[in-house]
């Protein structure tokens, strides 16, 4: 269960307060420690983990009931629910960031300048960073994980419906710095539900904060925007689109889209639109909206497709603009590669977009066009993850276009400096 306020007449705001003053204080440290250290510390978090499976899921069955109590939509519980394969997975992950080359020190590029200075810019860790997030406990333990591989302390937010298994994972992080002498306040929960937590967040925790990452909802999103007095790396929600071209093989196209959309409904890189040219409408369409539907997809559609595809129910507006998260998608015919264009930079998150093509030329139009942060040709869009991308975990998929874009994983949760050498010069 969560530890809840230490001392009934302190306020919120107090409570915010010291957390940001011990996350601060042990930022120091962190940034110096050694990549032995951290890793060990790691290693030792996964450990627990495992060892603790128990416990965890004890914690989440909690989350869970209180969760159908409530009426979380059953995409909202899948996310939220832990089991013995997604708890390996954790510990996996935690291992994966341990085994990940240390960023801290690493020469990005370096020059020497005609009179003899010899430049360096060299990663350096954030700081302080404030991770907001909602029902998915996993990312507990990813941001941790990666917070502390690149050397940042972290306050971490969890969702209320996730409040209990994001407890028990955070017992886990904490004992892993302690038993490698790291300081215990590298990784902080917030010990409230009280929504105004995530207000004194917002505005720094008076400059102990560095940078706020927020993982959830448009509206969740949308208010970190709007209120945060520090840099944020926006999470925005993941309207993504999956185009199949003219030239697209029916086979490998009909893969694409039902894993695309059907692997696991509820996460960011789930498809939620197809694009099918129009040229191909008579031959690659019904196959594949026949196999969707088989997998157990709703279909809502324009006018065109439903004359082809009568099972589909009509789509409204909102749907181009909707993150189902759910077994749905939406479905449009488009005029080859610049309709498929025109549609995504219109109404895409610009998250996650996919081109089933053989093209090469169609293909390098769709990477060259589109300005979203990851664009994949003939894969799935389940892909857009950390992991996939060889980063070990990631805390979310940047939307931004500042610091960070796409996965964001260790490099991306660093800052750089410059050392510069010389021998004796002056400025004239």
């Amino acid at each position: 269960m969560l530890k809840t306020l230490e001392k009934k007449d302190e306020n919120v705001a107090a409570v915010m307060r010291r957390l940001g003053e011990q996350a601060r204080a042990a930022a120091h440290p962190l940034a110096i420690a050694s990549s032995a250290a951290k890793n060990a510390a790691l290693d030792a978090m996964a450990e627990a983990i495992l060892h603790r499976e128990e416990h965890i899921l004890a914690a989440n069955a909690i989350d869970m009931e209180n969760g159908r109590k409530a009426g979380l939509a059953d995409s909202f519980l899948d996310r939220l629910k832990l089991s013995s394969d997604r708890i390996r997975a954790m510990a996996d992950g935690i291992r994966a960031i341990a085994a990940l080359k240390d960023p801290i020190g690493d020469v990005i590029a370096e020059w020497d300048r005609p009179n003899g200075l010899h430049i360096e810019r060299v990663r350096t860790p954030l700081g302080v960073i404030g991770v907001i997030y909602e029902s998915r406990p996993n990312v507990t333990a990813d941001a941790g994980a990666l917070c502390i591989k690149a050397g940042n302390a972290v306050i971490l937010r969890g969702g209320s419906d996730s409040v209990n298994s994001s407890a028990a994972i955070h017992a886990c992080l904490v004992d892993g710095l302690a038993s490698a002498g790291l300081p215990e306040e590298a990784i902080q929960l917030v010990p409230t539900t009280d929504r105004a937590a995530v207000g004194e967040m917002l505005k720094g925790l008076h400059g102990a904060i560095d940078v706020i990452i927020p993982r959830g909802g448009r509206r969740l999103v949308e208010r970190v925007q709007t209120e945060a007095r520090v840099p944020v790396f926006a999470h925005l929600e993941g309207i993504c689109h999956v185009y199949v071209d003219r030239s697209a093989r029916l086979d490998m196209a009909t893969e694409i889209v039902v894993n695309a959309k059907m692997r696991r409904t509820g996460i960011c890189g789930a498809a939620e639109t197809l694009l099918v040219d129009r040229a191909v409408a008579s031959t690659h369409l019904v196959p594949i909206l026949d196999a969707l539907a088989e997998a157990g997809c709703e279909i809502r559609a324009d006018s065109e497709t439903r004359a082809l595809y009568s099972a589909a129910r009509p789509a409204a507006d909102a749907d181009w603009v909707t993150e189902y998260l759910d077994a749905i998608i939406s479905v449009k015919l488009v005029d080859g590669i610049g309709g498929a264009i025109d549609h995504v930079e219109r109404f895409s998150s610009h998250h996650t977009e996919a081109i089933v093509a053989e093209d090469a030329a169609a293909v390098a139009r769709f990477f060259n066009e589109i300005d979203s942060a990851i664009l994949l040709h003939n894969a799935s869009t389940q892909f857009a993850d950390g992991g996939e991308f060889g980063m070990g975990a990631e805390i979310g998929i940047a939307t931004g276009k500042m610091h960070a874009r796409g996965p964001v994983g260790v490099e991306q949760l660093t800052s750089f400096k410059y050392r510069v050498r010389g021998s004796g010069q002056i400025r004239p």
